[in-house]
């Protein structure tokens, strides 16, 4: 492993969380500039945007040969924003969950994740597999934009805004810069052809990196794909989500990471199926154990939103716990390392029964709940410490 790979691999994380900045308040300010709501803003240009380093680099890789960092990438970028970034964001405080969310995204969001499993059963995403995947995303966003619209003929307020864009969102310099309409497009324009430049240039030193590293280490890309580069491309939900927290708007994180995910699986694991020649090969490691740990993730965020729709910050330890349990595994797993039996048993018979067996009785608190207000209406409905 040399300097220049992991100089490469710095580089490539700091690039892409600077092109998806670009990208993200270069599209959302044009989009509003021609008369966009923010509504349909946030739901379609800022939704897909936060997504884009994850598509840059698993498009790159899939395009260079390196299957394993283009599954691996979107797999773990998936893991980590439920088990990582949101229990941590849940640990800086109690985050709220809208009953839309209950109702529809994060249901959307497990089926998709099963949908993968599934069609990657055969070792292979094929070209027919991505089309089906964006078929379903696009479908998703015209029920999502529809049901935003009709709640706002009613009057009510939108739930998907866009956060952090406006006029004076880079202080004197873009004052300046947008002073007129005309002034405004040109310089979003330039943003977002910056943002996709630094994007490309980024998922690519940053899958050479990661290659040079892996090969240099003996590990395998997938590894490196699930790890250190799921980790960088989550870096922008993770920093939004934290400071979300930290400034008491706790229902923006979840729907945020959960329309994250959803754009992960849709669109960059559709497209990245679609444009490879001949689909994306899937290593039998991710089918057996890490795509079955996505799904996992996925379906524990359902009743943890249930109770009482709030994240504690005892809910977001045991997340995080959960994260940090699933990367000394794989650690562990690469490295053949002695421990990995007695930690394998550890984990199959006392902290995955555990985590079973939480979910279920968090699954009947939730439902004795609602028995109970529809039996008397007058009840409070109390809320989880």
């Amino acid at each position: 492993m040399s300097v220049m790979s992991v100089l490469l691999l710095i580089g490539g994380f700091v690039l892409l969380v600077g092109g998806g900045e670009a990208l993200v308040r270069g599209a959302a300010s044009l989009g509003k500039t021609v008369g966009m709501s923010s509504l349909i803003v946030g739901l379609t240009v800022v939704s897909f945007a936060t997504s884009a380093p994850e598509l840059a680099v698993s498009t790159g890789a899939a395009l260079s040969g390196s299957a394993g960092l283009a599954v691996g990438n979107v797999v773990g970028s998936n893991i980590v924003n439920i088990l990582f970034v949101l229990g941590l964001t849940a640990v800086f405080g109690a985050l709220m969950v809208r009953q839309r969310l209950i109702r529809a995204d994060i249901p959307v969001m497990i089926g998709l994740c099963l949908l993968t499993l599934l069609l990657a059963l055969d070792g292979r995403l094929s070209t027919l597999d991505g089309v089906a995947l964006l078929v379903l995303l696009l479908l998703y966003l015209v029920a999502v934009i529809t049901y935003a619209r009709r709640q706002q003929a009613e009057g009510k307020d939108p739930e998907i805004t866009v956060e952090g864009v406006d006029d004076d969102a880079g202080g004197r310099l873009m004052q300046t810069l947008r002073a007129t309409k005309r002034r405004s497009v040109i310089t979003d324009l330039v943003l977002v052809v910056l943002g996709v430049g630094l994007l490309v240039a980024g998922a690519q030193m940053l899958v050479t990196g990661a290659t040079d590293i892996a090969t240099a280490l003996g590990i395998s890309e997938l590894i490196v794909g699930l790890t250190i580069v799921a980790i960088g491309t989550s870096l922008p939900e993770l920093a939004t989500s934290v400071i979300a927290a930290l400034r008491g708007e706790r229902d923006m994180a979840v729907g945020n990471l959960v329309g994250s995910n959803i754009f992960n699986i849709g669109a960059v694991l559709g497209l990245t199926a679609v444009v490879s020649p001949a689909g994306i090969g899937v290593d039998r490691a991710a089918i057996v154990f890490d795509m079955p740990v996505m799904v996992a993730a996925a379906l524990v965020l359902l009743p943890l939103a249930f109770t009482g729709q709030i994240i504690a910050r005892w809910e977001g330890f045991l997340l995080v716990g959960l994260y940090v349990a699933y990367v000394v595994y794989l650690v562990l797993a690469a490295s053949q390392h002695a421990a990995l039996d007695p930690f394998s048993a550890t984990m199959l018979w006392f902290v995955l029964p555990i985590t079973a067996l939480w979910v279920i009785a968090l699954l009947g608190y939730e439902f004795g709940l609602r028995r109970g207000r529809r039996e008397s209406p007058g009840s409070e409905y109390p809320s989880p410490s």
